[in-house]
């Protein structure tokens, strides 16, 4: 067995030796399926043998094809495509893994994807509904929603509809409330950011692609550094910590939450990870020991570092009331043990008026 690139956790090294071992996979009652070659895109259905995770046979697991309709976007570890299930016509999401060689088996990231999304149901969370080993690629089948939230910002710019204030704080509330129900399952995003938040046809939010995620303990275990997108990256990981929980989510939700309310403009748009510090310190201050007690103790801090005052918040984010305001500073809390967390976030006076 060659090693796997990066660290992989116990678990996720036990369930790649298992799937090596059987050839067809039936995860905790998430049917894994196998498809023969040759289907040419047509309706394929067939009997097979399926064995679970305790090697028991499974007999007549009914096998399903889908239809690719289209390719609607590509990230770090696979193709999403738009795809129909022949069997019931359902529109879904297809995200092919991309599998390092043959030998190597299924990447130990779309395990512990699997592994969370088949336990997470929650309204705010993007459903799984299937996964299909075909032809050495691995696909996970999700509900298909039409829009990302970028995109959704970005449509109602071109058509001269912008995001209103009320869908800012329907969708602020909605990303809390999936956050809080992940949080509660011990499970860290990790990687928030307005392309992995998607909008149904009735304007409602859910959190996707927990391709980074990772379920979490007490005490914390040392994370990999390279997590979260850039701009929505907690400053307690910019500046090199390895042992951080929920509040890096908390972060992330600020800069959502000021994106949303400045239209599509992102609060911190740096292009490189000192630029980043820059930029959240040209805002919110350069931290010290007094607002942050640690900082100094954090790798990659400097006492160089240039000496920013902080902003007004108000100025920078016009659009948002005082307890808009109020929000958005306790998300960029530099503290990460005093930054709000989703179920605290709920109950803020910004949602005062909001009815779920």
């Amino acid at each position: 067995m060659k090693p796997l690139s990066g660290t992989a956790a116990p678990e996720d090294i036990h369930c790649i030796r298992i799937m090596r071992k059987v050839p067809h996979w039936y995860l905790s009652g998430v049917a894994v399926t196998k498809i023969s070659k040759g289907s040419n895109n047509k309706r394929h259905s067939s009997y097979q043998t399926v064995t679970d995770m305790n090697g028991k046979k499974v007999e007549g697991a009914f096998v399903e094809w889908y239809t690719k309709l289209e390719k609607v976007g590509e990230g770090t570890y696979g193709v999403v495509y738009k795809a129909k299930d022949n069997g019931t016509n359902e529109v879904v999401a297809l995200k092919k893994i991309r599998l390092e060689a043959e030998d190597e088996g299924v990447p130990s990231t779309a395990i512990r994807e699997i592994s969370l999304l088949k336990e997470l149901k929650d309204d705010n969370i993007v459903r799984l509904l299937d996964i299909v080993h075909a032809d050495q690629k691995l696909y996970l089948v999700f509900e298909f929603l039409d829009v990302d939230l970028k995109r959704y910002i970005e449509q109602g710019n071109q058509n001269r509809k912008p995001i209103t204030l009320n869908i800012v704080k329907k969708f602020l509330y909605q990303l809390n409330s999936g956050l809080l129900y992940c949080h509660s399952h011990r499970i860290l995003h990790r990687d928030l950011k307005p392309q992995n938040l998607l909008i149904d046809r009735h304007d409602n939010l859910k959190l996707a692609d927990f391709g980074l995620a990772r379920a979490f303990g007490i005490p914390m275990r040392t994370y990999t550094h390279e997590v979260v997108t850039l701009w929505y990256r907690a400053p307690e990981v910019l500046l090199g910590g390895r042992h951080y929980s929920t509040a890096v989510d908390m972060w992330s939700v600020g800069c959502i939450f000021a994106e949303m309310a400045l239209q599509g403009h992102p609060l911190f748009p740096g292009d490189s990870e000192i630029d980043q510090i820059f930029k959240i310190f040209r805002i919110m201050g350069t931290p010290n020991e007094q607002g942050w007690p640690g900082v100094s103790q954090l790798p990659d801090y400097k006492s160089t570092f240039p000496q920013w005052s902080r902003q007004d918040l108000s100025k920078i984010v016009p659009t948002l009331d005082e307890d808009g305001i109020d929000m958005l500073k306790k998300t960029l809390t530099y503290d990460s043990a005093k930054r709000i967390s989703a179920k605290r976030a709920l109950v803020h006076p910004y949602f005062a008026d909001y009815k779920p």
